[in-house]
């Protein structure tokens, strides 16, 4: 799934193909992490699955570069929160999420 997800660092932004549109995740890169700051797919492809299909490629790659994840978006904390085997990723806060 991963390979559909292509980085655009000239955007800061991770990109896939959604019909006539662009699905994307805003990042910002810091030493050792990474910041997910906001999810969007194009408005005719909601409710399909598009944004959990790429959030989880996001955080396939994520995991393969050995970054950590502060996720800013709440549609990427809501995924985590859904799908435990990611929380690992998250970088370790005081508050509870």
């Amino acid at each position: 799934m991963a390979d559909e997800i292509r980085d655009n660092p000239a955007r800061n932004r991770f990109e896939m193909d959604a019909g006539d549109g662009i699905a994307f995740v805003n990042y910002r890169l810091a030493p050792g992490m990474i910041v997910l700051s906001h999810t969007e797919v194009p408005d005719q492809l909601e409710g399909q699955g598009l944004g959990s299909k790429i959030v989880r490629g996001v955080l396939d790659i994520v995991r393969a570069r050995g970054l950590k994840l502060v996720p800013a978006c709440g549609f990427v904390a809501a995924f985590i929160r859904k799908n435990p085997e990611f929380r690992p990723l998250q970088v370790q806060t005081n508050v509870e999420t």
